[in-house]
């Protein structure tokens, strides 16, 4: 299902205190509603603001539109915008929980497949009590209650259906649909998936993502090309004079396929044939760097940098030395990193098997992303 995002950003957060709204304030360097985006980076988003924020919502480079008096005339005011656009499902996010994971996103968005809405919460584990003039008052059994979160994921259609039919005063989302009729499953939700309310949660929010900072993933790539008919071979984006040429469906650069693969392979993506398929004859003759530029690409609107990279040519000619720099500074261009953080090196297989015997081209990689 294509599937857009609706950040609501037009409180006040008045019990927050401070000169400007939580969502505004900053959090690790950034303004907490730049680390509630990047949490949903690589999706359609939407974000809903109060009119005296339309600057700073500008500054943020995302398309946005101006909320309303209450939460869910916020939210209508993002649903209105959508309509039209071919969105089948919607996530509704508060933007002061910034620290929502890519692995509750997913399974939001898998409940959709079975139900008309779903939305996370956690079970209360807590005894409750009622309070009165700061005294206990009475307890509350705690069985079936759960403390509800967001981003809470809807059908399209149905949630703006609600959203039109719906009175207004609605505390979140859930209630509208359930007034609607509508089925919300219970999604697990995440401690960590904290809504900044209070001083003391800015402090918690930093502790959480200075953790995150360690999510480091290892990626490896290898890929063979044998020899054909040619006078020049490609070899990390560089074009090499060569007795021979490299047969493939692409250009055939051998280093920048092992390299591509590496980073998918970091992201659990699979390799260049799931993204590119060579059954489709558009990427016939295809030059490598756009599977390369592809991959980095999708590490970072996952979160993540290229740490290093380190690429191994094996083959007995060419000889790669007198290009390995070019090629080094070729792949940091593509990838728009520095070069000190391109290896890029060759090596023989002592005249054994088909590189020894010089019927092709073997390249080896690694990559290592960094969550930013």
């Amino acid at each position: 299902m294509r599937t857009a995002v609706i950040i609501v950003a037009a409180g006040r957060g008045s019990r927050m205190g401070g000169e400007v709204p939580k969502q505004w304030q900053g959090l690790a360097g950034k303004p907490v509603l730049a680390h509630t985006l990047a949490a949903f980076a690589g999706m359609q988003l939407l974000l809903v603001v109060h009119p005296d924020d339309r600057a700073r919502a500008e500054a943020l480079g995302v398309p946005f539109v101006t909320g309303g008096a209450t939460r869910d005339a916020s939210v209508r005011a993002g649903l209105e915008a959508l309509e039209g656009t071919g969105v089948e499902a919607v996530l509704i996010h508060d933007g002061a929980r910034p620290l929502v994971s890519r692995a509750l996103i997913g399974r939001l968005v898998a409940a959709l497949e079975h139900h008309a809405g779903a939305a996370p919460a956690l079970a209360v584990t807590d005894a409750l009590w009622r309070g009165a003039a700061g005294l206990v008052a009475g307890t509350q059994d705690r069985a079936g209650l759960y403390r509800a979160q967001t981003p809470q994921a809807f059908r399209f259609p149905a949630i703006l259906a609600a959203h039109r039919a719906h009175p207004g005063g609605a505390l979140d989302d859930v209630e509208v649909a359930r007034d609607a009729g509508l089925d919300v499953a219970i999604v697990e939700g995440e401690e960590t998936n904290l809504k900044l309310t209070f001083p003391g949660d800015f402090a918690r929010a930093e502790a959480i993502l200075k953790g995150r900072e360690m999510d480091v993933r290892l990626g490896n790539g290898y890929d063979v090309h044998a020899f054909c008919e040619g006078d020049h071979v490609w070899l990390c984006g560089v074009k090499v004079p060569h007795a021979r040429g490299l047969l493939g469906h692409s250009d055939a650069d051998v280093g920048m396929h092992a390299l591509t693969d590496a980073i998918y392979g970091a992201l659990a993506e699979g390799d260049i044939g799931r993204h590119f398929p060579p059954s489709d004859p558009q990427w016939k003759g295809a030059a490598s760097h756009i599977f390369l530029a592809h991959a980095i690409g999708l590490a970072r609107s996952r979160g993540y940098e290229l740490g290093n990279c380190d690429v191994t040519l094996v083959c007995e000619r060419p000889k790669i030395g007198p290009h390995a720099l070019e090629m080094q500074a070729e792949l940091a261009r593509i990838m728009g990193v520095g070069a000190d953080r391109v290896s890029v090196k060759a090596t023989t297989s002592e005249r054994l098997g088909f590189t020894g015997r010089e019927e092709g081209i073997a390249a080896l990689a690694t990559a290592t992303l960094v969550r930013a």
